[in-house]
């Protein structure tokens, strides 16, 4: 079978959710399913380099024409053009993302969440201008299938656009369990430059509205206030998003400016550093489809403290301490809470490691294969 996959999401070379679970997708079908072809749609004028074991296989085939990807979106949007399918011939299409894409064989589209139709203030106009021209109620009409990370991305798909229950498939992601053999060094070097130092409370994500670090910020500043916490840092790392100036000013101002590191972009293997090192890992966010780092971090035996919303409650259970996102004094008795108690600290350690063994890639790509074998 020749599969098209559309890869487009990774022109930008970033590590945001979408782009690992569509690298994780990709790799785990080369690693479990190499009895079809692969055809990998990659559109744009500037664009990061694939990986080169992908271009390596010979079960890929990639292609790559070199269309600035707002006029391709524009084409697609007012004339439904060009057909992709034309010069590649597949037999069905994978959309690990909302991109628009006109295609006349079957289309399976994996829908993350909605935020950005329930909120979207959480979004620059840039991005508010994109995603109204994804028309995403036309896409989903269209699709064979359509591919929710959780039960309650489901719900909210079939709820918000009346889709058919039956169109949607709820898919759990995966996750990438933690590698052996970190290198000491290495890891001491990465602190050193960002002049961290243990104990450290983290949060990991790209910095934007939609994850509330500004709230995090501040319940940190109530822990601090406490003289137990005075050798306390809190560790920001993740790219910056959109509408992020409430998060550097309230750095600026913050009484406590010199225990907040805010480190920027990180690659897989700096982020493995924080994750291995600290005390506590916190994600009060506002919506998630479904949300990576929290339990990323449960893979490493870090205590997790989470937001209440949304998917979270489900990915997570009773693994995490989950709060009131819109309530701060509620984060920082969380931290506290978390800080203060060995033993709470241990059960939620526990919690998490356990947690984590319901989610594998493995099991993803083949749930994901049994809907495209099934449409073909």
């Amino acid at each position: 079978m020749r599969i098209l996959i559309d890869v487009r999401v990774l022109s930008r070379g970033g590590f945001s959710g979408i782009e690992y679970y569509t690298r994780s997708i990709i790799n785990n079908l080369l690693r479990f399913k190499r009895e079809h072809c692969y055809i990998l749609f990659y559109n744009g004028l500037k664009k990061a380099a694939l990986p080169h074991e992908w271009i390596a296989d010979p079960l890929i085939t990639l292609h790559s024409p070199r269309i600035p990807n707002k006029i391709f979106d524009c084409a697609q949007y007012i004339f439904h053009r060009p057909r992709i399918e034309r010069h590649s011939n597949p037999d069905i299409v994978i959309s690990p993302h909302i991109n628009n894409l006109t295609v006349h064989v079957p289309r399976i589209l994996a829908v993350h969440d909605l935020s950005f139709i329930h909120h979207p203030y959480f979004f620059s106009l840039r991005h508010r201008v994109w995603h109204r021209m994804q028309n995403i109620k036309r896409q989903l009409l269209s699709a064979d299938r359509v591919i929710a990370d959780s039960d309650f991305t489901k719900s909210d798909i079939i709820r918000t656009f009346n889709i058919p229950e039956e169109k949607v498939m709820r898919i759990y992601p995966g996750i990438t369990l933690p590698q052996n053999g970190q290198t000491p060094e290495r890891s001491s070097a990465f602190f050193n430059t960002h002049s961290i130092r243990k104990p450290y409370v983290l949060y990991i994500g790209t910095i934007e509205p939609r994850k509330n670090v500004y709230s995090i910020i501040k319940a940190f500043e109530i822990v601090k206030r406490n003289k137990q916490w005075r050798d306390l840092q809190l560790v920001l790392a993740g790219s910056m998003g959109w509408l992020y100036g409430d998060v550097l000013q309230a750095h600026r101002k913050s009484s406590f400016y010199d225990s907040i590191r805010i480190v920027g972009s990180i690659s897989e293997k700096q982020k493995s550093f924080l994750y291995e090192h600290a005390e506590v890992f916190v994600y009060p966010s506002f919506f998630e489809g479904f949300g990576f780092p929290p339990l990323e971090a449960q893979s490493y035996g870090v205590p997790v403290i989470a937001s209440n919303r949304a998917s979270l409650p489900e990915v997570l259970h009773s693994s995490a301490l989950l709060i009131d996102p819109w309530r701060i004094g509620e984060c920082a008795e969380a931290l506290e809470a978390v800080l203060d108690n060995e033993m709470f600290k241990m059960k939620l350690r526990k919690a998490g490691l356990e947690n984590v063994k319901r989610f594998s890639w493995e099991k993803t790509t083949k749930e994901i294969m049994k809907i495209v074998e099934y449409r073909i």
